[in-house]
């Protein structure tokens, strides 16, 4: 497989262009030659480009671009996945692997139970780190677009922002795909907390496996270590959120939001 390589700049058929310090310095250390073949792709126009190393020296490396090839690896629905963040490194592997299962917006989260609280420069700081890890992981994964990376947040807050649910995407935990293909069972969308309540049951939730002009959103809202407050959760389920649950056993904070998602992928496959 050839390297895949994020740039964050417009790219051109024909042109020769010298790739970033970081960037090259990747390709460096993966012992490429003139003549290699490496992938582009910039995040802005859903497009990859195949691209041919011309020239290789300790200092730089200046790429030939190919034609564009439109590809399409996301998931037919728009996944925000909003939670309190971990501790230690469990947050850039949480990003890495949200990325590769088709997240599409990261919101961390400032909650009660929080161990980590970030905030001002440090937050921001974090932020640009994350956002590292999830572009290193598209390259990674094959995706053509990169998550946005939210700077942290104070739950409530972010609850205030996010508005009323849009009742075209109405929020559904007992919907049974039918194999009709049709209304809701094209594209899924809606608001889930993961909750420890013994009566919350996992969704049943089906998209089409096609891209559609206007995918429905769904957003994933996720505790921290001890999960979520009650009164958060009740907040949550004020603004719109369905409780579900993963099972009998206790995951920890940066697995549970993983299963879901990792739910949705197959249900984005299978529909």
């Amino acid at each position: 497989m050839a390297a895949r390589i994020f740039l964050a700049q417009p790219l051109v058929a024909a042109t020769t262009i010298a790739l970033p310090k970081a960037q090259s310095r990747h390709l460096q250390v993966l012992r490429l030659q003139p003549g290699d073949a490496l992938v582009l792709f910039n995040d802005e126009d859903g497009l990859e480009w195949p691209a041919d190393i011309v020239r290789i020296d300790r200092q730089m490396v200046e790429v030939r671009v190919g034609v564009a090839r439109a590809v399409e690896r996301e998931l037919s629905v728009r996944v925000t996945l909003a939670f309190g963040v971990p501790a230690n490194e469990r947050m850039d592997a949480l990003v890495e692997k949200a990325t590769e299962l088709g997240v599409s917006v990261i919101q961390p989260l400032v909650c009660e139970r929080s161990v980590v609280r970030l905030a001002g420069d440090r937050a921001e700081a974090r932020r640009v780190h994350w956002s590292a890890v999830a572009a290193s992981a598209s390259e990674q994964c094959g995706r053509v677009r990169i998550p946005r990376v939210g700077a942290p947040i104070k739950l409530a807050a972010w609850l205030r922002g996010l508005g009323p649910v849009d009742a075209a995407t109405p929020v559904d935990s007992g919907h049974v795909d039918d194999g009709a293909g049709a209304g809701p069972a094209e594209a899924r969308g809606g608001r889930y907390v993961l909750s420890f309540d013994p009566s919350a049951t996992l969704p049943s939730v089906s998209f089409a496996n096609r891209v559609v002009a206007t995918p429905p959103p769904c957003v994933i809202l996720s505790g921290p270590e001890g999960g979520l407050a009650p009164a958060e959760e009740a907040s949550a389920v004020a603004a719109g959120f369905v409780r579900v649950s993963l099972g009998p056993r206790v995951l920890r904070a940066d697995t549970a939001p993983l299963v879901l998602l990792a739910w949705l992928g197959l249900a984005n496959v299978a529909g």
